[in-house]
């Protein structure tokens, strides 16, 4: 199992409107880094949910709910389904995570034009300790009780 960070524009779709629907396909990933580790995410993965600007923080947590697959708009590139699992018990913001010695250098925080990014295990325990979130919910909460920040 791999963990991630998923960068979402919260101006068109971000982790209210994924929270809303329960389940969604996560395209417009177009980037070749980004897609290429979108080719590695299996079901089952973990993902952070990082709101790009104007909130600059991250929000909660989601799953991969399905293996990559075709984008149906552009064959050369690939999409997963995402469901909500639980919203991070406090936002943590760009600015907090870049003071904090685990966090600072974190491929999210060094490249944020690549929208996804490995997660890990010293920067997702290290989220989950600076934003209060229990570790056991963030893997496995029934996504209708994901709730939102």
């Amino acid at each position: 199992m791999s963990r991630w960070v998923f960068l979402a524009d919260p101006g068109s779709y971000g982790w209210a409107e994924l929270v809303e629907e329960g389940r969604t396909v996560w395209d417009g990933i177009a980037n070749r880094a980004a897609q290429g580790r979108l080719r590695q995410a299996r079901r089952g993965d973990p993902v952070l949910i990082y709101h790009t600007s104007p909130d600059k923080a991250l929000v909660g947590v989601a799953r991969v709910a399905s293996d990559p697959y075709p984008d149906p708009g552009h064959p050369d590139r690939v999409v997963v389904d995402l469901e909500p699992v639980t919203a991070l018990h406090e936002p943590l913001p760009l600015d907090r995570i870049r003071e904090d010695d685990v966090l600072g250098d974190a491929g999210f925080v060094r490249m944020p034009r690549v929208a996804i990014h490995e997660a890990p295990d010293p920067v997702w325990y290290r989220v989950l300790e600076l934003t209060g979130t229990d570790p056991g919910s963030a893997v496995n909460m029934d996504p209708a009780d994901a709730g939102g920040p």
